[in-house]
């Protein structure tokens, strides 16, 4: 079954942990120096915030697979979409590894399609983004060459 990823910048991590707990009246399922994550069954969502990476507010959207054949499906979904898709295969983002695809919509959101594959010990680099643009959009801070992991 997929679930709904949320990304969201933070300026201050511990507050924004705390506002959250309470929010979700659970306790994160990840906590990093400069990340924290929690995986919710109600709503199904994978909720992620990180610090220092991007401006406050939503970073990105995505749909994380269960296994590789709701990845696939999700990909060829993506393919699709009629915009351009930038397949990054097997990468290590947000002290994961994973396999992952991204896109944006007509207005600049982007979005990933994801399969966790395990834990990593390092946050890992967000992906080169600026492919998603069309040749005429003008490059802003909330284009996606701007967007983060």
């Amino acid at each position: 079954m997929k679930r709904l990823h949320v990304h969201v910048g933070v300026t201050d991590l511990a507050a924004s942990i705390r506002f959250y707990t309470g929010l979700f009246a659970a306790e994160p399922t990840v906590v990093k120096p400069d990340y924290a994550k929690w995986m919710l069954d109600d709503p199904r969502v994978n909720f992620a915030i990180s610090v220092g990476r991007c401006g406050a507010g939503v970073s990105h959207l995505g749909v994380q697979a269960e296994t590789a054949d709701e990845l696939a499906e999700v990909s060829a979904r993506l393919e699709r979409a009629g915009r351009p898709v930038l397949a990054e295969g097997s990468t290590t983002c947000c002290y994961a590894r994973s396999e992952k695809s991204w896109i944006s919509d007509p207005d600049g959101v982007v979005w990933e399609a994801f399969h966790t594959l395990g834990e990593a010990t390092r946050y890992g680099t967000p992906p080169a983004l600026a492919s998603l643009r069309r040749a005429d959009e003008p490059e802003t801070a909330a284009s996606p060459a701007a967007a983060c992991c």
